[in-house]
């Protein structure tokens, strides 16, 4: 059964009153966050570090490429990447950081079964990131969400702001979603101008309208993948399809 018709068939186990209306759903197979009527994150309950989501995936290709020690989120949602890495090796930091306290209790009530442990901040993301110079992790994750009452170019302001924080050895990770084809155009040329010696790899997500963004150390050979890279986490299987994933992305 396909997982919309999945998510057709649950029933409500929690509801948040406030105005960004956060609720929790599950039926046998599956629990999942919404905001509104919009469904944020998925979860296996069977299998709680397994990713749902083609954009999630896209999101993780990285691993491809290298053993991060220290990995950096803006929006927990409902925690897949957070499990997934823990679950691929425990001695991964993860770091979270969370505008709504409600979304962080969500996850720890509802989406952390197997306890994982990651440090989660309750702070918007750009101010966070404003305490420091440099990011010393190796990979920083990023939503990139615009709202109703935002132009594009506060989304291009966010960029200039995260960019301005990475450090020559460290990944950055976009997702982009519901951007028109010009804004998309936009931001790879911003970004390509913010961080010139990142290697600039995207993603579009059929059927989705996440747009992903991987901006890589100039150091990473992104253009050459051997049969298995020993410096990556990735089991073999694992490693061999997102291989072929990796393949399907545009290198600007």
């Amino acid at each position: 059964m396909q997982l919309a018709k999945h998510l057709a068939q649950g029933h409500l186990v929690y509801l948040s009153q406030e105005h960004d209306a956060i609720s929790v759903s599950e039926n046998d197979h599956y629990r999942w966050l919404a905001f509104g009527d919009v469904v944020q994150s998925v979860m296996n309950k069977r299998i709680p570090w397994q990713l749902t989501l083609p954009h999630q995936t896209a999101i993780l290709l990285p691993l491809l490429f290298f053993r991060p020690e220290h990995v950096t989120e803006l929006g927990l949602g409902g925690g897949n990447l957070d499990r997934f890495l823990c679950h691929l090796d425990g001695n991964i930091k993860v770091t979270s950081v969370e505008f709504n306290q409600r979304v962080i209790v969500c996850f720890e009530q509802y989406f952390n079964p197997e306890k994982i442990t990651i440090d989660t901040v309750n702070q918007e993301g750009i101010s966070w990131l404003s305490q420091y110079e440099q990011l010393t992790s190796d990979w920083l994750i990023c939503d990139i969400y615009k709202d109703e009452y935002q132009s594009f170019q506060n989304t291009i302001e966010q960029l200039q702001h995260i960019s301005s924080k990475i450090a020559q050895h460290t990944c950055l990770s976009l997702n982009l979603p519901d951007a028109s084809d010009s804004e998309v155009n936009i931001a790879l040329t911003a970004l390509q101008q913010l961080l010139p010696n990142h290697q600039l790899v995207y993603f579009h997500i059929p059927n989705y309208l996440n747009i992903i963004i991987h901006l890589c150390p100039a150091q990473w050979n992104i253009h050459s993948l051997v049969k298995h890279n020993k410096k990556s986490y990735l089991p073999k299987r694992l490693y061999k399809r997102w291989r072929t994933f990796w393949q399907h992305g545009v290198m600007v």
